[in-house]
């Protein structure tokens, strides 16, 4: 901090020796603050990401933020920190900008939010939210899933929790707003045996129940051509609002004897670390916990919570978990299983193959 202090000094010096205002020379001391002096504990619990990711989001970022040579342009470590600022508190963009990592405007904020929203979703999701997986990383992800409760053939937990957002608009209000009352996004998450995101589909309004996501998205056609293309001993598991299918291993809606009912212990306790997934996603990144959503348009609400899901897979990578204080929340599991399932035959047999095992 000695350094940051001397530097502070010697832009007042400078300043006071040009004659410029009170305003410019407020403005060079905020900007002048470095982030990365805080200690780790409280740099985390300011931007919920570590020092070590912070640093690769700047390599990463940087290169493509624009260039300015005004002598009042931000920092693009100052941008990143903002960036993460807002991500992490969900708070409004005036509330962001009078923190101490920036004192920027709220017209300047929102400059800085959309450009690096563009640039993570430009040049950083698609490197971390990855569905494809090589025979290695499925063969560990089943093996983890058999580990955990003894289901077989899992690659990946399914399940949707809803965004808040602001009300888009008379004409479209109708489709964003869910039966909890409110408007939203429908999220649709596929995550693995480490709650790694392998998949987010951020873009149907919350009046869409999850079937319908699951219906309409790539990774559904993802499973079902390669089924079709015969690889089998491969499913996700969901919850009884998803359609069973012979990729796709949902519970028994009544469970008639004791092997329905075990099957269906077991597919929840393997199941629920697609809930955790939300919680800690929620928790690290509370722009987009529940009482507070995004004011913004549904096409920017889904950038923002694409960044989230990327960003959250860094995390893990890097081994960045929260503090040990940080309070977990719980997802609110939103779809209870109202969708009439079709089931097919295939999937059935499947299913009932699967629950015998079980008692094996």
């Amino acid at each position: 901090m000695i350094a940051s202090v001397g530097f502070g000094l010697s832009i007042l010096n400078k300043s006071m020796n040009r004659g410029d205002g009170n305003i410019n020379l407020f403005r060079q001391l905020r900007d002048a603050i470095n982030v990365l002096e805080l200690p780790e504990e409280r740099f985390i619990a300011n931007f919920r990401v570590s020092k070590d990711v912070f640093l690769m989001l700047l390599g990463e970022m940087e290169p493509q933020m624009k260039r300015n040579t005004r002598s009042s342009s931000v920092p693009p470590i100052v941008k990143v920190s903002t960036f993460l600022k807002f991500l992490a508190s969900g708070g409004y963009q005036f509330c962001v900008g009078n923190e101490s990592v920036s004192y920027m405007s709220k017209a300047k904020v929102s400059e800085v939010i959309s450009e690096c929203l563009n640039i993570v979703e430009q040049h950083i999701c698609a490197k971390w939210i990855r569905l494809q997986k090589t025979l290695g990383e499925e063969d560990e992800c089943k093996q983890s899933f058999f580990n955990s409760a003894g289901v077989p053939g899992v690659v990946g937990c399914i399940d949707g929790s809803h965004v808040r957002i602001k009300s888009p608009g008379q004409q479209q209000q109708h489709l964003y707003y869910n039966r909890k009352g409110y408007y939203s996004i429908n999220v649709m998450v596929i995550c693995d045996h480490n709650m790694v995101i392998n998949y987010v589909d951020a873009r149907h309004p919350g009046a869409n129940h999850d079937a319908f996501v699951w219906d309409q998205s790539d990774a559904h056609d993802h499973f079902k051509n390669n089924f079709i293309r015969g690889k089998r001993n491969t499913w996700l598991l969901g919850d009884s609002g998803y359609k069973l299918q012979p990729y796709m291993m949902t519970p028994y809606r009544n469970p008639l004897n004791a092997t329905e009912r075990n099957y269906n212990k077991k597919h929840s306790k393997t199941r629920n670390v697609v809930e955790r997934c939300f919680g800690v996603l929620k928790n690290r990144f509370r722009c987009i916990i529940g009482s507070r959503g995004l004011h913004y348009s549904p096409a920017k609400a889904t950038q923002i919570i694409n960044t989230c899901c990327a960003l959250h897979n860094i995390c893990i990578f890097y081994k960045n978990h929260l503090l040990p204080s940080d309070a977990m929340f719980q997802n609110e599991n939103e779809d209870l299983g109202s969708f009439s399932s079709g089931d097919e035959t295939a999937a059935i047999t499947i299913r009932d193959e699967i629950a015998l095992n079980l008692l094996n």
